[in-house]
């Protein structure tokens, strides 16, 4: 069985729901890039370096995993952040004690997050709000002494694609003790029906792009739109690819 990818020396996790009690124990960066921000990594050298960096890199595009099947015969499994918000909801559930430290865009998303959350009897739900941060250099110092205070027992940062994972990687490298640092974006929004109505069945299919674009084509037509870039990058760096 194939156990990773590596695309421009970013490891790929082959990973299935089976192996998921396993891996919530372990510690680090968990990152989700969907398509729109992997078409970034030729421009962004800091989001790169990211995903270089992390613990573990799922394979959350659907249009990545169809490129590799096309083109190099590869043949993984998509797991993509809804997937994983859902299993970690189930987790959590199941241990009063679980603790979770919330990184949101706004107070709205915020305030939906933390009533959501409340069904699921954790122990403590700590919310900050992010500020807008630049977009090749990340210092949050506050951001690190709350964490440093309230020492959860897991990190989700639910900000847009890129940012997340450079946010992620800084309080990786900053913060006194290590965590799950889970950056899955707006999946928890899918379940708080904040954003487009994407369920177990068009995730599976592959479509919850299109459910997006559907929702909200607005946004979502443009950034999926220009995630083509993929393709022109897919091939650029085609002899990068190998799997283990």
């Amino acid at each position: 069985m194939i156990k990773k990818v590596i695309f421009k020396k970013i490891q790929f996790l082959n990973f299935s729901s089976e192996n998921f009690k396993k891996i919530i124990k372990n510690k680090g960066t968990f990152f989700f890039p969907a398509a729109p921000a992997l078409a970034t990594i030729d421009e962004s050298e800091v989001y790169y370096k990211s995903l270089k960096n992390a613990n573990y890199v799922f394979l959350d595009s659907g249009f990545f995993v169809l490129l590799l099947r096309l083109f190099k015969n590869i043949n993984v499994n998509k797991f993509s952040g809804f997937k994983f918000i859902k299993l970690f909801l189930s987790h959590v559930k199941k241990n009063e004690k679980n603790s979770i430290f919330l990184i949101n865009p706004n107070r709205k998303i915020s305030h939906s997050y933390k009533k959501y959350l409340k069904k699921f009897s954790i122990k403590k739900v700590y919310s900050y709000i992010a500020p807008i941060y630049p977009p090749t250099k990340i210092v949050d110092k506050k951001l690190v002494d709350q964490i440093n205070k309230t020492k959860p027992r897991f990190i989700l940062i639910n900000l847009g694609g890129t940012k997340q994972e450079i946010l992620g990687n800084y309080l990786n490298n900053r913060l006194k003790n290590k965590y799950p640092i889970i950056c899955t974006g707006a999946a928890l929004s899918f379940f708080t029906r904040d954003q487009a109505p994407i369920n177990t069945f068009f995730d599976e299919v592959y479509l919850g792009w299109l459910i997006r674009i559907i929702f909200n084509p607005k946004i979502f037509l443009k950034r999926y739109f220009l995630s083509l870039k993929l393709l022109v990058i897919f091939i650029k760096h085609f002899d990068t690819i190998e799997k283990k």
